[in-house]
């Protein structure tokens, strides 16, 4: 593994950066408060390529590797936690789904208008009842001559509120948990589907949040991504991708954090000189510099694990993902916590930015597999 970039992958991750700190650091406050990304964010994001930055081109994408993908979303979620993760689940929880188990017909009528932006994508796969444990997923579906009839609900749904394309989840037989469960792609529009409650989340407020309902909602044959009881293998191959995406947001995270702890750290006077002549806040610093940079390290070697796969198809990269995303989001913890501790009571104030770093760190330790799953894939790919 090279782990110096190429001149195109700099390229994307310091255009990536400016983008972040002229366009998004400006919005953030602002989009917290309001709940919602703003429309024209979206566009723009398309705009930029952001929507299709791993999408062969052949579908309208721009065909660059995991490595690229992962430092933009990283670099987006420096600016905006909210947009790293609403840009990451349109690619990677949605686009490689429909990439890797659908026919050509379902890749050419769903991944081009994903990669362009002109809609977004969402992945429903968590339930009331079944979160960690995707097999006890209770929503089912039923055949009913060339259609097959859904009834149930979904929770968490990251791009619910505004997404026109998802990836959904069923269970077509009770009796066999995990070979029981199907994938299916829904269109916002489809009769007998519609978006639930909007969440009210502690953090990554920005981002939309929301539960799916299917009352006797009709899908097409057509609709099935992947054979049919194939749908747990779908969402676990799916989530190794998501899980760099994950571990992308919080090195986004975390390194906003470091660098706005270093310059507080200059600039604040206590004592008559700076908090950063103090040792103790220099050893914190170097903690947190140190975790920031093996997250980077353990980001891009699961980004190119995932490359060696894409050339390979029958290897995995479910251990390098799990372990990205789990050390990931646990030092993204640690070093918020840190940079909120330099900052004293400044830090509890909403007025400063570490505030809102703090609650948006806390999901990326939850979502798209706990830590507490982590650990699990870890240790079977250990024990195997």
């Amino acid at each position: 593994m090279d782990l110096d970039l190429n001149d195109q992958q700099r390229m994307l991750r310091d255009a990536t950066r400016q983008f972040a700190e002229q366009r998004l650091l400006p919005q953030a406050k602002a989009a917290e408060e309001a709940g919602a990304m703003a429309p024209e964010l979206r566009r723009e994001l398309a705009a930029m390529g952001y929507c299709g930055i791993g999408t062969p081109e052949r579908y309208g994408g721009s065909g660059l590797d995991a490595v690229s993908y992962a430092l933009m979303v990283s670099e987006l979620s420096y600016g905006d936690a909210s947009v790293g993760v609403t840009v990451s689940v349109t690619n990677s929880l949605v686009q490689d789904p429909i990439l890797m188990f659908g026919t050509e017909e379902q890749k050419r009528r769903y991944i081009p208008p994903l990669a362009r932006g002109d809609v977004w994508g969402g992945f429903a796969l968590t339930e009331p009842a079944a979160g960690t444990d995707a097999g006890g997923t209770r929503t089912t579906a039923v055949a009913d001559g060339d259609h097959y009839v859904v009834n149930g609900a979904k929770s968490f749904v990251t791009n619910g509120g505004f997404a026109d394309t998802f990836v959904v989840f069923v269970r077509g037989d009770r009796e066999v948990k995990h070979g029981g469960i199907s994938a299916f792609i829904v269109e916002r529009d489809t009769p007998g589907f519609a978006i639930g409650k909007h969440e009210d989340k502690l953090g990554i407020r920005a981002s939309s949040t929301t539960e799916l309902v299917f009352e006797d909602c009709r899908l097409p044959r057509a609709n099935l991504l992947g054979e049919w009881g194939q749908g747990f293998k779908v969402a676990m191959k799916t989530l190794d991708s998501g899980r760099i995406g994950i571990a992308a947001q919080a090195h986004g995270i975390a390194q906003r954090a470091l660098d706005l702890a270093v310059k507080y750290a200059k600039e604040r006077q206590q004592f008559e000189r700076p908090l950063s002549t103090f040792q103790h806040i220099q050893f914190r610093l170097a903690d947190m510099a140190t975790d920031v940079e093996a997250t980077r390290l353990l980001l891009l070697q699961a980004a190119f694990a995932k490359d060696v796969v894409t050339r390979n198809p029958g290897a995995r990269y479910s251990q390098a993902a799990a372990m990205a995303k789990l050390f990931a989001s646990e030092a993204a913890h640690r070093v918020v916590h840190q940079a909120l501790q330099i900052h004293g009571g400044y830090g509890y104030i909403k007025e400063f930015e570490i505030e809102r770093l703090y609650r948006d760190q806390r999901i990326t330790e939850i979502y798209e597999g706990t830590s507490e799953a982590m650990r699990m894939v870890i240790a079977a790919s250990l024990l195997k």
